[in-house]
């Protein structure tokens, strides 16, 4: 790997961190009242997105959706079995508990994740093409569990009620 390799790797990374982290910002001035700034943040946001996107271009790592689905299968499987195991026992160590918390909960949705995206791959190889079923997809907005279909009346891994799932096209 070149260090321009390596270079953009960082770049990608902290492009993405910097989006999101935008995001989050904006929800903050939005709740203080402070409307332009935040439209000021998720417009950077979005500019981070378009750099973030021209990085990840230059790496060639867009390919295939079957190549893809490999990838995010085996980034998913590395954090929950590695990653955050790792990272809930240094968080117990150091006694914080919230960052056990959240480690925790990314861990076990991270499982879901993977058997999305084996599924998915699974019957993209088998059948060659994606049957879209016109089903959303609902994302609990405390813990990330991802479901198919319907947003269940209790979150299965963290308890938080039916109306707290996002809804995706």
């Amino acid at each position: 790997m070149t260090k321009t390799d390596e270079n953009l790797q960082a770049a990608f990374a902290g492009e993405s961190q910097a989006n999101r982290r935008y995001l989050f910002f904006a929800e903050k001035a939005d709740e203080e009242g402070h409307k332009r700034i935040a439209r000021l943040f998720r417009a950077a946001a979005e500019a981070e997105t378009v750099h973030a996107r021209n990085h990840l271009r230059a790496m060639q790592a867009i390919r295939s959706t079957t190549d893809n689905l490999k990838v995010a299968i085996a980034g998913e499987h590395h954090e929950f079995t590695e990653m955050y195991p790792e990272f809930i026992k240094q968080s117990e160590v150091d006694g914080n508990k919230k960052a056990t918390n959240s480690f925790d909960l990314a861990n076990r949705v991270e499982q879901i994740h993977y058997d999305l995206f084996q599924s998915a791959s699974s019957r993209l190889e088998s059948g060659g093409a994606d049957q879209d079923q016109g089903l959303p997809f609902y994302v609990c907005q405390v813990c990330g569990n991802t479901v198919e279909g319907e947003a269940p009346e209790k979150c299965p891994i963290c308890g938080a009620p039916k109306a707290r799932f996002k809804r995706v096209d």
